[in-house]
């Protein structure tokens, strides 16, 4: 059901449960992903898809999903001949298609407009290297047309998710300065700094004093760097933390395959939570029944923070 709680106001009676990688269960639904646009193309071309999707999270225990706007900007639908009014209109649909997904629901489901970086439009994987050669004034003004759609859809918060670049972080925390949504910032990050290098710690601290953001962490990034980076990122910025790691998969652009083994442990959540996150899910190639196990595993946290 919508909710009656605000964001911010359910977090602080405990954590609660995100989605995991909507690409994955597209996938498993037999959808081809194969485009540029990724999981966004399904907005024009099957939005049943993804909200079956999103149901599914839902009945695995998620009560926050995240809207399949990662890669979908104006730019991107642009070069498959969407007019913008038509590309903002499917942003919009991301939205709805979650509160589709969650209507009839008991509990209460909060929708995340997802946000991705800038390299996410450029679809060649530098989302994981940032430094685009753009300054933040240049970022900012390719991210706020898409927040502003996004937070007309009236979602219950803006993600601003795989953030690869402090730089960026500040653009995009710019770009959403006014839009009336709340908004979460978090960072992929490899070896205990940004993908682009930063010191961390120094990257969580653009979000510490904005009374905007509602939580700050990191996704799609190995489990084994998850619980102490969302432990800094409580303490630096005294927000909630967000935290969603991959599988520990990892993609191999060459052979075009995934490599490794999953690393993901349901049970890392309870020690998650201590360190300070308040949402926790999964990433890529996390899909619902592990999300499944991650909501029984945080219900006692969850219960233990009302008692």
């Amino acid at each position: 059901m919508r909710p009656v709680r605000t964001l911010a106001e359910a977090l602080g009676d405990g954590a609660l449960v995100l989605d995991g990688g909507l690409s994955n269960q597209l996938e498993a639904q037999g959808c081809d992903l194969s485009d540029a646009l990724w999981s966004a193309r399904l907005l024009a071309d099957g939005p049943e898809q993804i909200e079956a999707a999103h149901a599914a999270y839902v009945r695995a225990g998620a009560r926050v999903l995240i809207t399949s706007s990662y890669q979908a900007t104006v730019e991107g639908f642009a070069r498959r001949g969407v007019g913008r009014v038509a590309a903002e209109r499917l942003l919009a649909r991301s939205v709805e298609l979650a509160r589709e997904a969650a209507r009839g629901v008991r509990e209460e489901v909060w929708v995340a407009a997802s946000v991705g970086p800038y390299g996410a439009m450029l679809a060649d994987g530098s989302e994981y290297r940032g430094r685009y050669g753009l300054s933040v004034r240049e970022l900012e003004a390719f991210h706020r047309p898409r927040i502003e759609v996004l937070a007309a859809a009236e979602p219950d918060v803006l993600a601003l998710e795989t953030v690869p670049d402090a730089e960026e972080a500040e653009a995009l925390l710019r770009a959403a300065e006014g839009c009336g949504v709340p908004v979460w910032l978090s960072y992929t990050v490899e070896g205990g700094r940004t993908r682009a290098g930063q010191d961390l710690a120094e990257a969580f601290a653009v979000a510490a004093g904005n009374d905007q953001v509602v939580a700050v962490g990191v996704n799609c990034c190995d489990p084994a760097e998850a619980g102490a980076a969302v432990a800094l990122a409580a303490a630096v910025t005294g927000r909630p933390g967000v935290v969603y790691p991959n599988s520990g998969e990892r993609w191999d652009a060459r052979a075009r395959g995934w490599r490794g083994a999953v690393a993901f442990d349901p049970a890392l959540a309870t020690g998650w939570a201590a360190s300070g996150a308040r949402l926790v899910g999964g990433c890529c190639r996390v899909g619902p029944e592990t999300i499944a196990a991650l909501a029984t595993t945080l219900t006692p946290s969850a219960d233990a923070s009302e008692a």
